[in-house]
């Protein structure tokens, strides 16, 4: 009895016997993968020749992720104060020292030319000089278009359209700037701005919770912090989170901090922190916690206040929040400790990141440390950090 050979190409055809669609299957996807591969191949021979092929083939070939796709909005008027907008606080900072810089510069450059213009012609009327006044004038607005449409993109007009977003090519540092709080936040919440210098928090769980043991690791994450168990009992008083945060004012707690339960399941879902005594109330999802232990080769918190790390923090909102984490620990680290705690911000998700540091010299082997240029930093040749997470 003869058998007919497995079809090597997607036709339709599906046999009945599992062997041979398992053999059809093998050998189709066998022929996908060979033509890949010769295309492949095709293509860097092609590329070897020329070497302009390549080039455009991965200026072309740039993936689109969230971060590259993500549009700001350009605030006008009043709607900055606006606690949602999506704006690049310190990107519109710069924008608006250049907008002033190139308004100086042209009003300066106008006086310029009018007075070269009137040393030119000295003999001309009194209309003739209007006209140069004019013609001065008119020259300066010219001068402000120019600047306006030129090829920065941080100059451009003020409209009610999106900015386009910042190269994302273009290796900036991601340490957030402290100092380009917007003044509206500042008078809206001003208890954030100036915060205890030793903080003290309460730690709590929601209401009939079990993860006494992950808010009991809160208190090892946050410095000054006190666990306090809501009761279960089915005949006690169900405090609120007001009721709480009154307790907690009156005995100078400067937070209360909330360990939100998921729904039917034993693990964390969210986080509320409350800045006392008058707010506000920051509620945070929780999305992955792995406890320090389950980490390989993990260290042990020693107790030292940590040096704090907040990056990419960029829009109003984030700056609030990033002021709401610096007033959580002291603003005087333990540098003995050499712990540091790292708050990275990125497509709106907090990643926090603990660990221990020690300075070791470089082995032969490794690369030096680069700064932002791609060039190595001086003074730092032969150093290298090495970090153990602590969870």
């Amino acid at each position: 009895m003869a058998f007919s050979k497995s079809p090597t190409t997607a036709t339709g055809f599906k046999p009945k016997n599992k062997l041979r669609r398992q053999a059809a299957h093998l050998s189709i996807k066998k022929a996908r993968e060979a033509e890949k591969r010769d295309l492949r191949h095709r293509r860097k021979r092609e590329e070897t020749k020329d070497a302009s092929l390549r080039e455009e083939r991965l200026k072309n070939n740039v993936p689109q992720t969230i971060d590259n796709k993500r549009v700001w909005d350009e605030p006008v008027g009043d709607d900055e104060d606006v606690l949602g907008w999506a704006v690049d606080v310190e990107r519109l900072a710069k924008k608006r020292k250049l907008d002033q810089e190139a308004a100086e510069k042209d009003e300066e450059e106008g006086v310029l030319a009018k007075l070269k213009k009137r040393d030119q012609e000295p003999d001309a009327d009194e209309d003739e000089d209007d006209e140069d006044d004019e013609d001065a004038d008119s020259m300066l607005d010219s001068d402000n278009e120019d600047a306006f449409s030129s090829d920065d993109s941080e100059i451009t007009k003020p409209s009610n359209k999106r900015a386009a977003s910042p190269d994302p090519s273009i290796a900036t540092t991601t340490a957030t700037n402290m100092e380009l709080s917007p003044e509206f936040l500042k008078q809206k919440f001003p208890q954030l701005f100036d915060p205890q210098p030793e903080p003290k928090i309460l730690v709590t769980t929601s209401i009939n919770s079990s993860l006494h043991k992950e808010a009991d690791t809160l208190t090892s994450f946050f410095p000054n912090s006190t666990y306090i168990r809501r009761t279960a009992h089915a005949h006690a008083h169900k405090y609120s989170i007001r009721e709480i945060s009154q307790f907690a004012a009156a005995r100078d707690y400067t937070a209360v901090v909330v360990l939100m339960q998921a729904e039917h399941e034993k693990k964390p879902d969210g986080l509320d922190i409350v800045h006392l005594p008058n707010g506000p109330h920051f509620h945070f999802s929780v999305t992955n916690w792995v406890d320090g232990k389950k980490l390989p080769r993990h260290a042990n918190d020693t107790g030292h206040y940590p040096e704090l790390i907040l990056n990419n923090f960029k829009t109003p909102l984030g700056i609030l929040t990033a002021h709401l984490f610096k007033g959580l620990f002291p603003a005087a680290p333990e540098l003995e400790g050499r712990q540091v705690l790292t708050l990275h911000n990125q497509r709106d998700y907090i990643f926090v990141r603990r660990h221990r540091y020690v300075f070791r010299d470089k082995r032969e082997t490794e690369k030096p440390i680069l700064g932002n240029d791609g060039k190595p930093l001086k003074g730092v040749e032969d150093v290298k950090v090495g970090m153990q997470e602590i969870g």
